[in-house]
């Protein structure tokens, strides 16, 4: 579909991207995440840079266990070694911010990048969405959504199938359910 024109993270892309900083607390990331109903957000350095990304993927993996560090301090607490109160508060004020839970090696795509292309990214790095930069700084990010989306406003301006055929509306929820299989079959610990 994707292939017909040539469509671009650009076109796609959501301008009003949700941000939020390294030191951010994760309380406030979440608190924003649930604010605008999103699943991610950029995270960007006082330059605008990305950093990072947290997604909720990450939010729960951090409940999963303790770094190494942490494992250490825990030790020392257990082997009755005094730890100052203040340094403690650091450990948990350190732990609950958004540089200690969030993704690097963020995949990014510019503004001129097919929509095919992204697509691909998505399936290929099992991501659910990608920043788009330019010159180096956010301008937009590209979700599975918009790519959705996409798919729904091309269908919706064709006109309706021949007899016989379906019609587009029910191409879009075949499209939709095809999606659904595809995340059920690539979910761990199934099988197909």
């Amino acid at each position: 579909m994707f292939d017909e024109t040539v469509i671009t993270a650009g076109e796609l892309m959501t301008r009003d991207v949700a941000v939020v900083q390294p030191d951010t607390s994760l309380m406030e990331a979440v608190r924003l995440m649930a604010h605008r109903g999103i699943s991610g957000l950029p995270v960007v350095d006082d330059a605008g840079t990305i950093v990072g990304i947290l997604t909720e993927g990450d939010l729960v993996r951090w409940h999963e266990g303790c770094s190494e560090k942490q494992a250490r301090w825990l030790d020392m607490l257990a082997e009755g070694g005094n730890l100052a109160p203040s340094f403690l508060a650091n450990i948990r004020d350190a732990r609950n911010k958004v540089k200690t839970v969030m993704s690097t090696g963020v995949v990014t795509v510019n503004e001129d990048t097919p929509a095919r292309e992204v697509a691909r990214l998505m399936t290929s790095k099992s991501i659910k969405r990608v920043p788009v930069l330019r010159e180096g700084r956010l301008v937009g990010i590209v979700a599975r959504s918009d790519l959705v989306r996409a798919f729904a406003e091309r269908f919706a301006g064709k006109p309706e199938a021949p007899t016989g055929e379906a019609p587009a509306s029910e191409t879009l929820a075949n499209v939709n359910e095809a999606l659904r299989r595809r995340r059920e079959e690539t979910l761990p610990g199934k099988k197909g």
